[in-house]
């Protein structure tokens, strides 16, 4: 999925779908980190991706938090 595609998709999801969405990405971060330690992961790459789409949903989430501040 290109960045741009992740971007949209993030911007349409509303406030419980993000929380959602961000738990099953830590869970699969966490699952991978497994398969790094035991020798059995098949795509390192997947870890950058997902740690990655974790930030963007967090800044987003940050951002819109502080424009429902002001």
């Amino acid at each position: 999925m290109k960045v741009n595609e992740i971007r949209k998709e993030i911007r349409e999801m509303n406030d419980g779908e993000l929380v959602q969405k961000l738990a099953s990405l830590k869970e699969e971060l966490f699952n991978l980190r497994f398969q790094l330690a035991t020798g059995q992961l098949e795509n390192p790459a997947r870890i950058r991706e997902v740690k990655k789409t974790i930030a963007r949903i967090k800044t987003y989430q940050r951002a819109k938090e502080l424009e429902a501040a002001n």
